[in-house]
């Protein structure tokens, strides 16, 4: 399974690439254990004005829990972070977002394709009541796929076939020109290891 990690504001941990490693390690604690990791990425604010810019990664995690208890986990740590939920894409300590779970489609194929295809505007001020799987927005966005492209590039969407691959190669150039990856060492933490 991938998770998304991302964050624009300072935590307990420190700045955002501190709250990554701090999240990872957390994540790693409570089963989610962590077996690759990307590159830390710099990335612009989304939607644009929402606050500085993002420091955003994957990771591919193994677990024996499933997709619900997963995403519990993912909400109990973004609020010991100091994630508070107030404004839907503002400003944020720390985001986990579940890519997927294998080839798992959830809740059902409908629902799914219902989510993917909800106009930008909706999208603002809409949030699924429930867990969609792959996340409705995955073949959309730079900063999740440019990572996630690093440590996961044959995984294939299964409402699509399209590989991690193809959808960051569809993306506009535009669009991801100014996602960068980070200088490792601006990403260590005393003690803890580089991203």
């Amino acid at each position: 399974m991938a998770i998304a990690l991302g964050g624009n504001a300072a935590s307990v941990a420190g700045g955002p690439a501190a709250t990554l490693l701090a999240a990872l390690a957390e994540l790693a604690g409570l089963g989610l254990v962590p077996v690759a990791v990307s590159r830390f990425f710099r990335t612009p604010a989304f939607p644009p004005g929402a606050g500085a810019d993002f420091v955003n990664a994957a990771a591919l995690v193994r677990s024996a829990a499933d997709p619900e208890t997963i995403l519990a986990i993912l909400h109990r740590v973004e609020a010991g972070f100091g994630r508070e939920r107030l404004r839907r894409w503002g400003a944020r300590t720390l985001d986990l977002d579940l890519l997927f779970c294998d080839d798992i489609i959830a809740p059902d194929a409908a629902t799914l394709a219902r989510w993917t295809a909800l106009a930008p505007a909706r999208q603002q001020r809409e949030a699924p009541d429930r867990l969609i799987l792959p996340h409705p927005r995955l073949q959309d966005r730079g900063f999740v796929l440019i990572p996630l492209a690093e440590i996961a590039p044959a995984w294939r969407h299964p409402a699509t076939g399209l590989s991690v691959r193809a959808m960051c190669d569809a993306l506009d150039p535009a669009e991801t020109a100014d996602i960068r990856p980070i200088d490792p060492e601006s990403v260590l933490v005393k003690g803890a290891p580089s991203a």
